[in-house]
């Protein structure tokens, strides 16, 4: 079965939007033991358009089009894909009427530009939308066969799952299993020099290592006929991962950092409270995002000017205009009085210079220091992130909640 997903919308073509339902789609068809040839994303003009369809169809025997079937004159796939596959457009009163009513429920009129949805490839099965106006089509045309879905994520998932998944499995080749590891402390070549050797020459498995500002991720992925057979391949690979990497793994289940300190808070009984400066309160932002993390996160101070480190968390004005805001003392002056001020077990501090301006030849840009102060001592680390504004901050906020993961790893140690 070969597979194509060709993605609908000039959107997609600029930076303000991300094509997730053919994340979503991919997610299904692997469930499935199926994976897509490849994916296509192409604007609303015509003539792109048309060439697109055209190819994809040639190409594949399994085509999903997503998008472009909305009320609006640039939502051209309908009659597109009608001259593509040289068919008629019918028109279904039924579907009309369940529009229609779907506006009435809302107190509204429907505008008459919603009667376009109305139309059906010759030849096609309507795949309700339950949740939205756009029906979804399945037509099949020489052995080929062709889903056409909105591109609204919740209309699709939902027709997906009800209309789409049960009639592929019959294709089912097996079981797919992917599981993911999350680094954080080490870089993508440093990562690299560490497993380069455990590549699987199996070809029913296969890694991926994928590198995030402040963060790697290590995708494995098993294939085998059913799920015991999948599970039996992967777990020597993953243990010999596990084995090499150690500490550097965050996670294994899928947990972002702020989940996995949380739990190690929880479950030492620690409490923390933060003082930031660069990162604006984004620390505290992520810890505080997950819930019930009221039993261990007691409070948060953004203190960007000097004024506020001095006037609310006391850090002395000649340490500052010695060693200036954004250095080791500082940082360990943050820390420390945080901890103290708020009564807790932990404080968290950082201070650095985010950019684009601001940067010395002594101090540049992505200059921080991250802080970490206990009842036996305080912790501080010199960083140098690279990268835009928004880049360096996560990179402190991941670097700084690594370190606290890592000093609990510790406590717990010793408790056992």
């Amino acid at each position: 079965m070969f597979i194509g997903i060709v993605a609908v919308g000039s959107e997609l073509l600029t930076p303000f939007y991300q094509d997730t339902d053919s994340l979503f789609i991919t997610q299904k068809l692997n469930e499935l033991g199926l994976e897509p040839a490849f994916k296509i994303v192409v604007g609303d003009d015509p003539s792109n358009l048309k060439m697109v369809l055209q190819m994809a169809i040639d190409r594949a025997d399994l085509v999903f089009v997503v998008g472009g079937l909305g009320p609006t004159e640039d939502d051209r796939t309908r009659e597109i894909m009608a001259e593509v596959l040289h068919k008629k457009l019918i028109f279904h009163p039924k579907i009309l009427a369940t529009i229609e009513a779907r506006f009435e429920q809302r107190g509204m009129v429907m505008p008459e530009s919603n009667r376009r949805q109305a139309y059906i490839l010759e030849g096609a099965e309507v795949l309700p939308n339950q949740v939205g106006t756009a029906p979804g089509q399945w037509i099949e045309v020489n052995g080929k066969k062709i889903i056409l879905l909105p591109g609204p994520p919740r209309e699709l998932q939902t027709m997906f799952n009800e209309f789409v998944a049960p009639r592929l499995k019959i294709w089912q080749r097996g079981c797919l299993r992917r599981q993911v590891l999350k680094i954080s402390g080490l870089t993508e070549s440093q990562v690299e020099d560490l497993i380069k050797d455990l590549y699987p020459r199996d070809k029913d498995l296969k890694v991926t290592v994928l590198a995030y500002p402040g963060q790697i991720e290590i995708h494995l992925m098993s294939f085998g006929q059913n799920e015991e057979e999948t599970e039996q391949k992967m777990f020597p690979l993953l243990q010999a991962f596990i084995d090499r990497l150690g500490i550097n793994i965050f996670s294994t289940q899928g947990e972002e950092l702020e989940e996995v300190v949380g739990q190690l808070l929880r479950h030492l009984k620690m409490t923390l409270a933060v003082a930031e400066s660069c990162t604006g309160g984004l620390v505290g932002h992520r810890l505080t995002s997950v819930p019930g993390s009221s039993d261990y996160f007691m409070e948060g101070y953004i203190v960007y000017s000097n004024q506020a480190k001095i006037k609310t968390l006391g850090v002395p004005a000649e340490l500052i205009q010695q060693h200036g805001a954004v250095s080791f003392e500082v940082a360990r002056s943050l820390a420390e009085n945080i901890r103290l001020k708020s009564g807790v077990s932990i404080g968290l501090s950082t201070t650095g210079i985010a950019g684009p301006g601001g940067g010395t030849a002594t101090k540049p840009v992505g200059l921080v220091f991250t802080g970490l102060a206990h009842a036996k001592g305080t912790e501080v680390i010199q960083n140098r992130f690279l990268g835009g504004r928004e880049q360096i901050k996560f990179q402190t906020s991941q670097k700084v909640l690594d370190m606290l993961r890592r000093y609990l790893l510790k406590i717990a140690g010793e408790k056992i």
